[in-house]
């Protein structure tokens, strides 16, 4: 008789469909996933039936959906209390802001790059050459003994290097010494890619052959690098480590690095917040840079360079305590290259300098101007 009453009580698929506001087809996708399985499953027939106590899962499950969840972290996040569900709903909820943020961020890049090149396959006249204008300047800042950054302007080269470990300070000053031939190197429009890319192996071959740490707790020498490499109308990038690269145009500033960090890599995986990432123990590791430890995989793009840009290098002494519209504001502001970084290395100043603070700051312009 109890069977029978249980029996009764059980819900058509079609009956549970309206109530959990899931469609039969998806219900019977999660059967298969084991995602939601039926309270019972006719053997005669195969019709499925849902027990009462089955909705509130399945309401969960629909709002996961709505929410864009994947269904595998849909099962995960069912199977777990609800404090510890709260807390993975939250985390997915955070990686999908910052790989929104990070998305728009690259929209606008690339449609300002794409609507430039439509207008430069519009010209049939041969492009102006251009020139940099540009300022550098390291500072020690308020905290560390020493001064472990390097940096590099020129016409044709602008690099920063922040170094880390016993040797940083030659780390960082080897693989700016790398790059710095490439000044007078022939180079033509086709192949500074290559040529930038050749001189920072040559840099990541030295601290590969430096002598390793004996002991787990001494800490790796090393150093990050990013670097532009003029030749012609075209900027070469290339980048390792946490040190950045933006450019400021019309359209507003873009950053055109991204961070080879654990941190950063938390943030990509919703795994933390870009607001705690200042704050987390161990905001210092790198996942990528010029030491013995990783291999040579640094990040290379080729730019199209416009009169009227602004291009900001700089390490994470300013990052870390500078954020991003504050660093629009001096770059649109300042009058000239020599007096953005002095203003960026004020700010630095202002936010207790903990770190060493490295900026190069060049404008394109056009050669004769």
């Amino acid at each position: 008789m109890r069977r029978r009453a249980e029996a009764a009580e059980l819900l058509t698929i079609g009956a549970f469909a309206r109530a959990s506001r899931l469609s039969p087809k998806a219900l019977r996708l999660y059967d298969e996933l084991g995602l939601l399985p039926p309270a019972h499953v006719d053997p005669v027939n195969g019709y499925r039936h849902y027990a009462p106590a089955q909705l509130e899962r399945a309401r969960l499950v629909a709002w996961l959906r709505r929410l864009g969840m994947p269904l595998a972290r849909i099962r995960e996040v069912c199977e777990l209390t609800p404090f510890a569900a709260a807390e993975a709903v939250a985390a997915y909820w955070a990686q999908v802001e910052a790989d929104t943020a990070a998305r728009r961020d690259l929209a606008a890049f690339l449609v300002d790059q794409l609507q430039r090149k439509d207008e430069e396959n519009a010209m049939t006249a041969t492009p102006a050459p251009l020139t940099l204008h540009y300022a550098a300047r390291t500072d020690r800042g308020l905290v560390r003994p020493a001064n472990q950054d390097a940096a590099h302007a020129g016409r044709r080269l602008l690099a920063v290097a922040d170094g880390y470990g016993p040797g940083g300070a030659l780390a960082a000053a080897a693989a700016i010494d790398a790059l710095t031939p490439l000044e007078e190197a022939a180079l033509t429009s086709a192949d500074p890619l290559l040529a930038l890319e050749e001189a920072a192996r040559r840099a990541h071959h030295s601290a590969s052959s430096a002598p390793v740490a004996p002991s787990a707790d001494e800490m790796t020498t090393g150093s990050t690098l990013t670097a532009l490499l003029r030749a012609g109308s075209r900027l070469a990038l290339l980048h390792i480590g946490d040190s950045r690269a933006y450019v400021l145009r019309d359209s507003g500033l873009f950053r055109i690095t991204h961070d080879h960090s654990l941190v950063q890599s938390l943030i990509d995986e919703g795994r933390l917040t870009p607001e705690e990432a200042p704050t987390h123990p161990q905001r210092a590791l790198l996942l990528r840079a010029l030491d013995g430890t990783t291999d040579f995989t640094p990040d290379l793009q080729l730019l199209q360079a416009r009169p009227g840009e602004r291009y900001l290098l700089c390490t994470d002494g300013l990052t870390g305590v500078v954020p991003p519209e504050t660093l629009q504001d001096v770059l649109t502001t300042a009058a000239t290259p020599d007096q953005a970084v002095e203003n960026l290395i004020a700010l630095a100043y202002e936010a207790g300098a903990p770190d060493n603070v490295t900026c190069v700051v060049a404008d394109v312009r056009l050669a004769d101007a």
